[in-house]
């Protein structure tokens, strides 16, 4: 089951948990501010000149950062403008509706901006893909047939609190992060569970991976925490919610994910990245233990840093290594991108959100 949070003035979707956000304040140590004000910065690319585009998602526009200036280069009021990416000169975003509890109908966009500040649509049919092809719908999650059978006062208790028992994949799409990469465009769909490629001559779509279910037993102290006593010792197959994606320099993609439940740590800190292989589809575990996973970056001796949204701030993943350490104390860290010898973020994401840039 995802907790959604929706922003009250905006309609733009963000895949978490209320309670997590009460106690955050924005601020950052260790960092050069660029610019602040922003308004739900939840995506980040860098293009040609370090400039910096910024997907301010609550406010369903994208706003270039040149130096300290900010200038709005698109907005779709009413419309949720996420994820971006460059190839050259060009800047690719995605855009949707209807995602989550939104009664509107499954939307979803690919588009592009040229240098000129043209914009054209590559695929306007990702809301259609996820309503023809549901790519996780034969994902088991929640709890196994055998256990929901054999604990009826667990169901019971998980029907009071509004708690799915048990279920497969439900039509929702959400195209939230992108990576350029030659002619494909790779889309992590947070309502999908999947990772998609679009063709970016054509606009043809395909499933490369769907994200596999992450199972988590529910200690006597969470279930009576959550509500669900006699839940205690079962297992709950959570959903994988991708969250971003990039191109590895071993040409996987690296995929970061909710795990589909309560964002804040009341069952652990149980974000994950995955490494998917382009081509085949496989898809295997890299990192896990991570807090709320939003953004991922890695530089070209293939270090991974990871913006944990609700963690301690931005993580760092030696090449090699399956360890996060803490790189960039921060709060509502939500993005991260590497250009060159600098790391830029985005921070405060739930408040006054932040761009910063730290030196490598």
């Amino acid at each position: 089951m995802k907790f959604r949070y929706i922003a009250a003035t905006t309609a733009a979707l963000l895949i978490l948990s209320p309670a997590a956000v009460a106690h955050a304040a924005p601020s950052t140590s260790g960092a050069t501010t660029v610019v602040d004000g922003l308004v739900g910065p939840l995506h980040l690319a860098v293009g040609p000149d370090k400039v910096v585009t910024v997907s301010e998602e609550f406010a369903s526009t994208l706003t270039k950062v040149r130096g300290t200036t900010k200038t709005q280069v698109y907005s779709a009021e009413g419309w949720d403008v996420a994820g971006v990416d460059y190839r050259g000169s060009t800047l690719y975003f995605l855009e949707s509706q209807g995602a989550g509890p939104d009664p509107r109908p499954l939307a979803g966009s690919l588009k592009a901006i040229d240098n000129r500040g043209r914009v054209t649509t590559v695929t306007n049919k990702l809301g259609a893909y996820e309503t023809s092809r549901n790519p996780d719908k034969n994902v088991q999650y929640g709890l196994s047939p055998a256990d929901a059978a054999a604990n009826p006062g667990c169901v019971t208790q998980m029907g009071a609190v509004d708690f799915p028992a048990s279920y497969a994949g439900e039509l929702d799409s959400h195209p939230y992060s992108l990576a350029i990469a030659g002619n494909t465009a790779y889309i992590a769909d947070a309502g999908m569970n999947a990772v998609l490629s679009v063709n970016l001559r054509t606009g043809s779509i395909h499933t490369v991976a769907v994200l596999p279910a992450r199972p988590h037993t529910l200690t006597a102290a969470e279930a009576t925490g959550a509500g669900l006593g006699d839940c205690a010792g079962l297992t709950y197959a959570f959903e994988s919610v991708p969250t971003d994606i990039e191109v590895g320099p071993d040409g996987w993609l690296y995929v970061s994910s909710l795990p589909g439940g309560p964002e804040d740590n009341s069952l652990g800190a149980r974000g994950t990245v995955f490494r998917v292989n382009p081509y085949t589809g496989r898809t295997q575990v890299y990192v896990t233990g991570i807090l709320s996973p939003t953004g991922l970056a890695l530089d070209r001796s293939g270090n991974l840093y990871i913006a944990s949204l609700f963690g301690a701030g931005v993580y760092k993943v030696a090449c090699g290594s399956h360890e996060a350490r803490l790189f960039l104390p921060a709060v509502q860290a939500s993005d991260v991108e590497v250009s060159g010898s600098t790391l830029y973020a985005a921070t405060g994401a739930l408040g006054n959100g932040t761009l910063v840039s730290v030196r490598l």
